[in-house]
């Protein structure tokens, strides 16, 4: 169990597979991109200066405007699987003091090493036992893989509750009303190389998860809305147990999973 939890805890802190330069914003670092990759662009958004890539302008509207503009420059020249990723949704631009600064479009922000955030919920019966999701084979990431009952990333104008509450009515058909003991379980977070940007090392993941924990009461069961959720089962705590160790559920459902059954 211990070789166990070190190698999870060490898939989710690992260094980018090459160098890579500060991406700031009046001159606050918000990113990072691999050495290389935004030289082609010739953007008059960017200027490459001694400390990192510096976005131009100074307001947030600028910072936004010019963010997203680099963001379909990636696009166009096929950078770093941005197309891939593309969802015409705009996630919150943060510095490392915590203030917003703009939006980027979320397919950008991996190849950007733009930090992010996401909830996730996890869904108890009143016998013990969990409610879990296989993700849908379409899903860009962990296709098929299990995960906690609910989870998203938090967009650029939602709160942690409105993302929660989003989240939950899309993926799972529930409204937290229905729910009962919503609390706040904790945080984890991730660093390391993106899945599917791996081979060319140009995506590195910064995100901070907030997990919440909720009882469902009986008679209610999670029914997916938006077709990226293959099917939900209701696990005992020894399933939910052979399962992370079987490396079935994606890393950020582990960490939470490892927590909420510590909780």
């Amino acid at each position: 169990m211990n070789d166990w939890l070190a190698r999870l805890e060490a898939r989710a802190r690992q260094a980018p597979l090459g160098a890579r330069v500060p991406l700031l914003a009046r001159q606050q670092v918000v990113g990072s991109v691999k050495v290389g990759v935004l030289d082609a662009l010739a953007l008059d958004c960017l200027a490459l200066q001694p400390d990192g890539w510096a976005l131009l302008g100074r307001l947030q509207a600028d910072i936004t405007s010019n963010l997203n503009r680099v963001a379909h420059a990636m696009r166009d020249a096929q950078v770093g699987h941005v197309a891939r990723y593309w969802r015409g949704e705009q996630l919150a631009v943060v510095s490392e003091s915590g203030d917003i600064l703009g939006s980027v479009e979320r397919g950008a922000v991996r190849p950007l090493g733009i930090a992010t955030r996401a909830v996730h919920l996890v869904g108890w019966v009143p016998d013990g036992r969990m409610w879990v999701q296989q993700r849908a084979l379409t899903k860009a990431n962990d296709p098929g893989m299990w995960d906690t009952m609910v989870g998203g990333m938090v967009p650029a104008q939602d709160s942690l509750q409105d993302a929660l509450a989003r989240e939950t009515q899309e993926e799972a058909g529930l409204h937290l009303p229905q729910l009962h003991g919503v609390e706040h379980g904790g945080t984890v977070s991730i660093q390391k190389p993106s899945d599917g940007l791996a081979d060319r090392g140009i995506g590195y993941t910064v995100e901070r998860i907030d997990w919440f924990s909720a009882l469902v009461p009986e008679g209610l069961e999670p029914v997916n809305m938006d077709g990226e959720v293959d099917r939900f089962e209701l696990l005992e705590r020894a399933e939910v147990l052979d399962r992370l160790h079987a490396d079935a559920f994606t890393l950020e459902a582990a960490l939470i999973l490892v927590a909420a059954l510590r909780y």
